[in-house]
């Protein structure tokens, strides 16, 4: 197993910037739009996330796992006193204080890869909705404050609504890929009323899996809406990343749509940016 909390090298934004393009994601072409400091510090955040999901997703026996985890539990820990050992830890610090990012938020989505390394079957509602916010619902939390567009309550409701749709839409287009990992996201009850059997491999040779798709499809559709009505109140230009990154999701979820039994395949760079947008133009309508 690697080392988890290596020695932070002389630039930790170089490190950290150096783990966000080997991810191969987009993700830094949308935050583009940000002023250098606020995205080094979205940068180091992605970068978080992207380590421990490595992590959960990763081959390690279940004990190695949970002890990675708690070592960047510790981690971040570290940080908020500013002790932290790796290069991740330090920027995460530095965005914390800039940002003023609630500490809780990072160990909510620890606990969101805990569950994913334990391997979610058939969840029930409740138990879909604990994860969705801590692997997504913290993470929009945290970007709104560092985007500088956080105004509290409103700015809560509408990146707990945006980020429900996008994880939707994630376990929309990854029930293949996921029961490789022995993951079924989709939930018992959505199941049950599609005839889909709840174990991974099972289900996803599953005559009904396209109906369960739809069934929960018509949710990830009522968070976006749902996103759309709670931007209003905010300055378009500090929502401007978040609305970047909701036109592609919500244009997947529209492919999808038009035919359940097809999940499309990932879009190009230059679909995404178009997506995003118009996404950010039709925000003009909603902020």
């Amino acid at each position: 197993m690697t080392v988890l909390l290596p020695l932070a090298p002389a630039e930790p934004r170089r490190e950290v910037r150096r783990i966000v393009a080997a991810s191969g994601s987009s993700f830094a072409a949308g935050m583009a739009v940000l002023p250098r400091a606020r995205r080094d510090a979205i940068f180091a955040l992605y970068a978080f996330c992207r380590v421990v999901d490595d992590i959960a997703d990763g081959g390690d026996p279940p004990a190695a796992k949970a002890s990675a985890l708690h070592h960047w539990e510790e981690e971040v820990r570290r940080a908020y006193r500013g002790e932290a050992l790796s290069a991740v830890g330090r920027e995460l610090a530095r965005a914390a204080r800039a940002h003023d990012l609630p500490q809780d938020e990072f160990l909510l989505v620890l606990e969101g890869m805990r569950m994913d390394a334990a391997a979610i079957v058939a969840p029930a509602p409740e138990a879909l909705d604990a994860y969705v916010r801590r692997v997504a619902g913290a993470v929009g939390i945290l970007s709104m404050r560092v985007f500088g567009a956080w105004v509290g309550l409103p700015s809560e409701g509408f990146a707990l609504a945006l980020a429900r749709a996008v994880q939707l839409t994630n376990i929309l287009r990854d029930v293949e890929e996921d029961a490789g990992l022995g993951r079924l996201y989709l939930p018992a009850p959505v199941l049950a009323q599609a005839g889909v059997p709840a174990e991974p491999r099972l289900a996803v040779r599953h005559p009904g899996l396209p109906e369960a798709r739809r069934l929960l499809g018509l949710e990830a559709r009522l968070s976006f809406r749902e996103a759309r009505g709670r931007a209003r109140g905010h300055a378009w230009g500090r929502l401007l990343p978040a609305l970047m990154m909701m036109g592609p999701y919500e244009a997947l979820l529209g492919r999808m749509e038009r035919d359940w039994a097809a999940p499309p395949a990932r879009s190009p760079g230059w679909r995404k940016a178009a997506e995003g947008g118009a996404c950010a133009l039709r925000g003009l309508l909603w902020a």
